[in-house]
């Protein structure tokens, strides 16, 4: 899955792939942080209009990375992030804001540990879920090297304290398990999905396996209890790529989960599957981008939802050509619209979403701006497939060290998180009014 995999599937392959993609379209001229992203208009994306790009303090250490963001039913936005401790290990921390603040809260820790798997695409979170009562995850390297594991646990009192950690897959293999999301599922208790490599068994590990009869990953599901246990996992898809992120939200029809397949082909496309009275659907394709590569691209999808309608974004470099995509939804994802291009060539990925009030969205993605260098970037688009003018939120790099940008609506306002490479990194925050967009 990840630890193996990474180096030789997101270096040599995806730099392959991407430097010889066949780049298109013109570019238009960029806004700088700061600026004004300037109304819809009637060729635009609508009435929504992107405010200005405002910086907020950080409340994470130099070095920290890996940022997360959530919001809670009350609209406070939570952002976690790995933090290095002074022994040489890593915590897990997290800080809330407010939809009217414009500074963090002081931060929490959740766990602290030397042995926890820190990896700048397989990231841990903390999810809100009203009333001082908080979710997350985090994933831990286990005895065996390569292998990692997930964990799991609740706090009740806003994260001043934390239950017993829980590991909710029951294999018992050394074997790579990451990738999660979690939402609220009803009567406090919360589900998790993630990337199983447990077929991995045996086999030497994913490099070792690569292309051998039956190794491959797997989604799992499962539900954890308000007393902290986990309920026996499920698989809703048993061939999936490797390590690319998951991503999950909430419909009026139930939960929707957006992740990248693997077909015996190789052909590795966005794929859906919703939870039905109970039942996963079959995994369907958001798109048939068709795009055939022999190892993992590590650029998963990301999907925001609100009642019937939906949004998904992704990466995909089918028929040599980078790009980043849109489609939207208002069936609680059970169709989708023909995907719309937002990237103006040249993107590295790395997206996110976020729906608005109106049922158009924002799409946050990595593009790059020649040699190492690249840009945040993000951009409006609605329902009908019109774009406004992208907006550059900030400078950044190419690199792994960038990690993965992350975007959240709350009310009127998005916040963004990224990792800023350096020595050390650092973790930046702005915030963007949405002027027009009613909650």
């Amino acid at each position: 899955m990840l630890a193996a995999g990474l180096a030789r599937v997101a270096g040599a392959t995806l730099a392959a792939v991407l430097t010889t993609t066949a780049l298109a379209g013109c570019r238009a001229d960029d806004r700088a942080a700061g600026q004004e992203a300037g109304p819809g208009t009637a060729d635009g994306a609508g009435a929504v209009a992107l405010g200005r790009v405002d910086s907020l303090p950080s409340p994470a250490a130099p070095g920290s990375g890996e940022p997360n963001l959530a919001v809670g039913p009350d609209g406070h936005v939570v952002l976690s992030w790995l933090e290095p401790t002074a022994d040489g290990g890593h915590a897990l921390r997290f800080a809330s804001i407010g939809p009217d603040d414009s500074h963090w809260s002081a931060p929490r820790t959740v766990v602290a540990r030397d042995d926890l798997f820190v990896n700048w695409a397989d990231f841990p979170s903390v999810l809100p879920l009203g009333g001082g009562r908080l979710a997350a995850h985090w994933l831990q390297r286990a005895a065996t090297s390569g292998a990692y594991d997930v964990h799991l646990v609740r706090s009740t009192d806003g994260g001043l304290t934390w239950s017993a950690d829980v590991v909710p897959h029951h294999d018992g293999t050394a074997t790579e398990h990451g990738f999660v999301s979690l939402w609220p599922a009803g009567g406090d208790t919360v589900a998790a999905v993630w990337l199983d490599g447990r077929k991995y068994a045996g086999t030497g590990g994913h490099d070792a396996a690569h292309g051998a009869a039956g190794a491959e990953t797997q989604l799992a599901y499962t539900i954890l209890a308000p007393d902290g246990t986990a309920a026996p996992e499920r698989m809703v898809d048993v061939r999936t790529c490797d390590c690319c992120q998951t991503s999950a939200a909430l419909t009026a029809r139930g939960p929707l989960v957006v992740y990248r397949d693997r077909s015996a082909q190789e052909v590795r496309d966005i794929a859906a599957v919703r939870l039905v009275d109970g039942r996963w659907t079959e995994p369907a394709p958001v798109h048939a981008d068709g795009w055939t590569i022999e190892a993992c691209p590590v650029n998963g999808p990301a999907v925001a939802a609100e009642g019937e309608r939906a949004v998904t974004a992704w990466f995909t470099a089918a028929r040599d050509t980078a790009r980043v995509q849109v489609a939207f939804s208002t069936d609680a994802g059970a169709t989708w619209t023909p995907p719309v291009r937002v990237d103006e060539g040249d993107p590295v990925g790395r997206v996110d979403v976020a729906l608005l009030a109106d049922g158009s969205a924002v799409v946050l993605w990595l593009a790059r701006t020649g040699g190492e260098g690249a840009a945040v970037r993000m951009r409006h688009i609605a329902p009908d497939g019109t774009l406004d003018e992208p907006v550059t939120v900030a400078a950044s790099a190419a690199a792994r060290s960038s990690g993965f940008p992350q975007l959240a609506r709350s009310g009127g306002w998005l916040h963004l998180a990224w990792t800023e490479p350096g020595t050390p990194s650092r973790l930046r925050l702005a915030r963007v009014s949405l002027q027009g967009d009613a909650p």
